[in-house]
């Protein structure tokens, strides 16, 4: 990386930060509701953009790029809604207050596999709230960003430079993490990486946001209705080809009704269209890269040596051959095999039987992942259990749905090493904003807190 054009985009950046906190936020908001609408006519192109570069199928491109349009409108109404509290004083003829103020310039890192709504998230918030954005997308995503760049160019040529894309792989990304004019870093993609970089941020005492690993599970109880149940449970393991941060990686079924609720869950997988993304017809299209089917099938092999029974995980001779399409693995274990307890970002579906609801959550809480979780259940009182402060750990826990396909009114992020952070809705926007403490004092006297005297005399 030439240190010379990084240093010119960084100043780029922070000049285009001191210029936009100065437009009122209901007016930051009216130009990203206009980025919006360009999203939205220009929805189908862009998920061709998406399905040409991570492969993701058609309904879910367009759904990526709805949440975009939709995050667009969200910061729109947010522009008049970054409310400060103002708390009483001890001391009369005072008044506290807290405001709210932009960071500055905030970093960006994205994986490929939500290559336009994770920046979405980030860029949509950081903006209203009047920060600048310095965005590293995933080498598989380059022509994703551009295509969001040229769009925001297209709207505003005055704030062009508020969103500046730096296009690179680790070097780059390490780059943003060192560099003390980026306030905020917020990076998205696995547990290593995020312990690779957020002791860099840390060592110049900068913020980050991390959204990383998952290793998600679903309870399904006897009350369940297996027809809702099997198909959330798949879509949640198979969708974007098991490549979700949200992907479900175990399940635990009752033993009561484990025959039946396996039974159908094969004749879904069995049911599914794997080919070509770009297909309108194709339920899952191929993995990322070479590296990720051999990492599935090391895995896999890893399992079948123990004499674990595992379903499918083949290679399938489908759609272009230099790519690699898989049959999703169901594999069912009789106990918590190493193998579990790490994120294999592939179409693995581990199943476990269980008797007791709360060793259930318990093997479901007993991994170092804490994103998204699920119960399948009709019994009101087990699903209080999962909610309640005995039940799931997770920042994301659903009843009656699979684990991936949140929506973006609430906040996502999850506990342990997916790294605390949360992003998108609910109040998000407030990791993009420093805090001040505001005391006013309106009086002739100088009262001091808590009853402190400090006389001259």
């Amino acid at each position: 990386m030439e240190s010379r054009n990084y240093a010119k985009l960084i100043e780029a950046s922070k000049s285009a930060h001191e210029k936009w906190r100065l437009v009122p936020a209901p007016q930051r908001g009216e130009i990203i509701r206009n980025f919006g609408n360009e999203i939205r006519n220009q929805k189908v192109e862009l998920a061709k953009t998406i399905t040409e570069e991570a492969r993701k199928i058609v309904t879910e491109a367009e759904g990526e790029v709805q949440e975009a349009i939709d995050m667009c409108d969200f910061a729109t109404g947010l522009s008049r809604q970054l409310y400060g509290l103002t708390m009483p004083s001890e001391r009369p003829d005072h008044r506290l207050q807290e405001i709210w103020q932009p960071l500055g310039i905030v970093g960006c890192i994205t994986a490929f596999n939500f290559p336009m709504a994770v920046f979405a998230w980030n860029f949509c918030l950081a903006a209203v709230c009047g920060n600048s954005i310095i965005w590293k997308p995933s080498p598989h995503s380059n022509k994703c960003a551009d295509a969001l760049k040229n769009i925001w160019d297209k709207v505003t040529q005055e704030h062009k430079d508020l969103v500046i894309v730096l296009k690179g792989g680790n070097e780059e990304a390490v780059a943003i993490c060192e560099d003390k004019n980026i306030q905020l870093v917020s990076a998205t993609g696995s547990t290593q990486m995020g312990k690779e970089l957020a002791p860099i941020v840390a060592a110049r005492l900068g913020r980050t946001l991390l959204e990383l690993g998952g290793n998600n599970a679903a309870i399904i109880c006897p009350t369940a209705d297996l027809d809702l149940t099997v198909k959330g449970i798949t879509f949640s393991a198979c969708g974007t080809t098991g490549q979700r941060c949200t992907t479900l990686r175990r399940a635990f079924v009752h033993v009561d009704i484990y025959d039946q609720f396996m039974e159908k869950l094969h004749g879904y997988y069995a049911s599914l269209k794997i080919g070509d993304p770009s297909d309108e017809s194709s339920q899952l299209g191929p993995l990322i890269s070479e590296s990720s089917f051999n990492t599935m099938q090391s895995i896999l092999e890893s399992l079948k040596k123990k004499d674990v029974v595992v379903h499918g995980g083949q290679r399938l001779e489908v759609g272009d051959p230099k790519e690699f399409y898989v049959m999703p693995a169901i594999v069912e274990v009789s106990e918590i095999e190493e193998e579990m307890l790490n994120e294999t970002f592939a179409p693995i579906l581990y199943v476990k039987k269980f008797t007791d609801l709360k060793d259930a959550i318990h093997m479901q809480n007993n991994v170092r992942q804490g994103l998204s979780s699920s119960i399948f259940t009709n019994d009101f009182r087990e699903s209080e259990l999962f909610l309640s402060s005995e039940g799931s750990d997770c920042g994301i826990a659903n009843v009656n749905i699979g684990t991936s396909g949140a929506e973006i009114g609430g906040a996502f992020g999850g506990e342990k090493d997916t790294g605390g952070g949360r992003e998108s809705g609910s109040d998000a926007w407030k990791a993009y904003m420093r805090r001040v403490t505001a005391t006013v004092n309106y009086g002739s006297e100088l009262p001091l807190a808590q009853g402190v005297e400090f006389d001259e005399s």
